[in-house]
């Protein structure tokens, strides 16, 4: 074998080696732009959480925008739609997740199971059932819609 042969091949491995470097990187950035977006999406939903929380501590808050205290009369009544309003966000971070491939299919499938039985109780139909704005993601808000209606009411 010549000396040209050798110095052909070998630029041909430096080349391939760089372009799998390439390919390798731009996997890896895919990866931690789609990590970014659900980290993201989890922090404005804790931001909600946070101003929910707000009400539950202290229920005059919640006169502060007349749509979220519809049909809500007492203290209670109000800690009790902003909790399960929390509830229901920490399920949304949940279904973001798994909706994006980042948490596996069984344990999604125990927070359905669990979230089933919440979604029973009669506070949270309340809450859900009332017409007052949820800020929630398009696709979650219609997800929990359809589950809502397959699902009995506890007697």
């Amino acid at each position: 074998m010549d000396l040209e042969v050798i110095k052909v091949v070998l630029q041909t491995l430096s080349s391939f080696a760089i372009a799998g470097g390439l390919l390798f990187t731009a996997v890896q950035f895919w990866y931690w732009r789609r990590a970014a977006h659900v980290a993201n999406f989890s922090k404005l939903v804790e931001l909600q959480m946070s101003l929910r929380k707000m009400r539950v501590d202290d229920p005059s808050l919640a006169a502060v925008y007349k749509d979220d205290v519809r049909n809500l009369s007492t203290d209670q009544e109000i800690r009790e739609y902003f909790f399960n309003l929390m509830q229901l966000s920490v399920f949304e971070i949940v279904w973001f997740m798994h909706k994006n491939h980042q948490l596996p299919d069984d344990y999604f499938q125990s927070w359905v199971d669990r979230m089933r039985v919440i979604e029973q109780e009669e506070s949270f139909r309340k809450m859900i059932e009332n017409p007052s704005m949820k800020i929630l993601h398009d696709d979650f808000q219609k997800y929990i819609s359809d589950v809502m209606k397959t699902l009995p009411r506890k007697a």
